[in-house]
């Protein structure tokens, strides 16, 4: 019961909780910027460079059976060792990607963070607040310690 009890009060915490809802959410997200990549970057690129799909990529290392289509799946359940460094390029456009939009809200979450902080225009400046008591004791032993040197 007590380790019943004990894996509840961990389960609840917010830390806990907070990590569940950022890896459910980061999951769609991810779907959504393979959906930009796949279907609106990739086509765009293809369009002004030419046909790119980076997904077909690939070199063969091994010796494929006679018959076997010369494409990345039928060489992979051929089980013929094949460096798909083209599904690499895509992995990391899609990072690229993603990272930058990430930056882009992180970006924006902060200037809307400072306007909200810094005060209206026009607004009376206030005055700072006080030392914390731990930081005025601290001073006066700088300054005894200063008057002994």
């Amino acid at each position: 019961m007590k380790l019943l009890q004990e894996f509840r009060e961990f389960a609840v915490k917010g830390n806990v909780v907070d990590l569940a809802v950022g890896v459910i959410i980061g999951a769609a997200f991810s779907k959504i910027v393979d959906s930009l990549v796949g279907d609106v970057v990739m086509p765009i690129l293809g369009r002004i460079v030419g046909k790119l799909d980076f997904s077909n990529l690939f070199i063969v290392l091994g010796d494929a059976p006679a018959g076997t289509p010369m494409t990345l799946d039928g060489l992979k359940k051929a089980g013929v060792p094949v460096l798909a460094w083209g599904n690499f390029v895509t992995v990391a456009v899609n990072f690229l990607i993603l990272a930058f939009v990430i930056f882009l809200m992180v970006r924006q979450v902060n200037r809307l963070r400072r306007h909200i902080e810094s005060p209206p225009a026009g607004a009376a400046a206030t005055e700072p607040a006080p030392p914390a008591e731990d930081v005025l004791l601290l001073r006066e032993i700088r300054d005894s310690l200063r008057v002994r040197a």
